[in-house]
């Protein structure tokens, strides 16, 4: 059986814990791989060989370190095919979904070309007499980032071009679930030419995570997951005096005004709820319709588009809208909240509880389910299913939509559909959410803007990729300079003496 190592000091290394966890093919429910889980002392000792790279990586200069992202940039569009057979293989989602988590990855490193421009600091001369002052940004050292299954190529590469770009050596510990990707990231980061040891990729559970959190060596960690996870690890690190950006849940609605495009508000629904299964933290999960002649018109609009849905292996090619769920514990999950929605009493307008793959009965197959008259207080609402469910609220009035978005504990993305633009710009304005999508159901920013959420989706002062990113992997020096005055006559620096 295929076994996944851990990439330590530029090679593939075995562990020594004795552990491992399983890592399943979602279409079939085998297990297809073992990888390591690794113990703390081979989390310390990772940890402390990065920290010898670093000195000389950070000393290098950043238009040196942009050229291995340059280069990066070139091996992964080499890569592009196989990594994402792999990544689908060990995820689930379908061939042109794994290429487009690869592809959002490779923008950040586009972005991380520019590091020398992101890293310089700012001058002023004659701040007072003969005083000139001036600021540097520059590394923190050895960063850690502890990146989701959802998005085993993405997240790692939001990650890992603006913290290596900076100058700083990063130990990676990705999802188990899916490792096999970071390791073949890592391999192409040492051919385009980052020095062995930069970068420590290191699989395991919540023992390495602990490591890492109790490590004095590691200045900051980045974390995207689940919020009660999202919450430990800041608080964890605050404890320890590290930098900390943690990314959790979301629950992202969709607001459709009476004056939308139904067709093309559908169309939208159906792609953003059940896109990748619905496992990806900016899925629209809740659609709110305003009024009802609105909500019947939408709801007489998705069941066709949704029953249509064909669900399937990724080696289905193009015939497959999405793949299966990640586990067949997330799979219970999903159904068991199905369930309590029908037990609460929404409406279950499409119900797949019954769905069955022929040929793959054991795979981690959930059919597409559509809520109608969803309320606050129902379990479904409030939850992060995480899976191919979508919700559907009624409100009364446009006020009543705000209001609903408003008040959900989670802030990651949330939506609006309407030809109106004072509507679109009052939404924007007043909600409190991170990313705002207008006629745009899933609003994730480019890779020169900054991705996060407010509220317990996000807990840290800054966001992931865009100018945020080099802000939060570098520290800032000043300088105060003054030079004594006389120093120019008579001196052993005058040329005329010097001849």
């Amino acid at each position: 059986m295929r076994q996944v190592n851990h990439w330590i000091d530029g090679k593939d290394t075995a562990g020594t814990s004795g552990r491992t966890a399983d890592v399943f093919n979602p279409a079939t429910g085998e297990v297809q791989a073992k990888v390591a889980l690794a113990s703390k002392a081979e989390m310390d000792d990772a940890i402390d060989r990065a920290a010898q790279a670093q000195v000389k990586w950070g000393a290098t200069n950043p238009q040196r370190r942009a050229r291995v992202m340059m280069k990066m940039v070139d091996l992964i569009n080499r890569d592009m095919d196989k990594m994402a057979e792999m990544l689908s293989s060990e995820h689930g989602k379908t061939f042109p979904d794994a290429k487009g988590d690869i592809q959002r990855g490779l923008e950040v490193i586009e972005f991380a070309i520019g590091a020398p421009h992101q890293l310089k600091g700012e001058f002023i001369d004659s701040a007072g007499p003969g005083i000139d002052m001036y600021s540097m940004r520059q590394p923190l050292g050895v960063v850690a980032a502890i990146t989701p299954f959802n998005f085993p190529a993405m997240i790692p590469l939001w990650k890992l071009g603006p913290a290596l770009a900076s100058g700083n050596a990063v130990i990676l510990k990705p999802s188990e679930r899916d490792p096999t990707v970071p390791n073949m990231l890592a391999q192409l980061f040492q051919e385009a030419g980052l020095p062995d040891g930069v970068l420590q990729v290191v699989h395991g559970d919540k023992e390495a995570v602990d490591a890492i959190l109790d490590s004095e060596v590691i200045q900051a960690v980045g974390f995207v997951g689940s919020t009660p996870i999202a919450q430990y690890i800041y608080e964890r690190a605050a404890q320890t005096g590290k930098r900390a950006q943690c990314f959790g849940g979301a629950k992202n609605h969709m607001i459709i005004m009476p004056d939308a495009d139904l067709d093309q508000a559908a169309d939208a629904l159906v792609g953003a709820g059940f896109g990748a299964a619905g496992e990806r933290c900016m899925a629209i999960s809740v659609a709110v319709p305003v009024g009802e002649k609105t909500a019947d018109a939408l709801i007489e609009k998705l069941v066709p588009r949704i029953e249509k849905l064909k669900v399937g292996p990724w080696t289905a090619g193009n015939d497959v809208d999405y793949g299966p769920v990640v586990t067949r514990a997330a799979k219970e999950n999903i159904l068991r909240l199905v369930n309590r929605g029908v037990e609460q009493g929404a409406e279950l307008v499409v119900d797949s509880r019954d769905f069955s793959l022929q040929g793959y009965e054991d795979g981690f197959f959930v059919g597409p389910h559509l809520f109608d008259r969803v309320t606050p207080d129902m379990d479904i609402y409030k939850t992060e299913i995480f899976g191919p469910v979508l919700s559907t609220v009624r409100a009364g009035s446009y006020e009543e939509a705000l209001k609903l978005t408003m008040d959900h504990e989670y802030g990651n993305g949330t939506a609006i559909f309407t030809r109106d633009g004072d509507t679109a710009r009052d939404f924007a304005s007043r909600v409190n959410v991170g990313m705002i999508g207008i006629n745009v159901p899933i609003p994730v920013p480019l890779a020169y803007f900054t991705f996060g959420g407010w509220k317990r989706s996000g807990f840290g002062d800054l966001n992931q990729h865009g100018p945020d990113a080099f802000r939060f992997y570098t520290r800032t020096k000043t300088v105060t300079s003054r030079w004594p005055s006389g120093i120019k006559e008579g001196s052993a620096f005058n040329f005329k003496a010097m001849d």
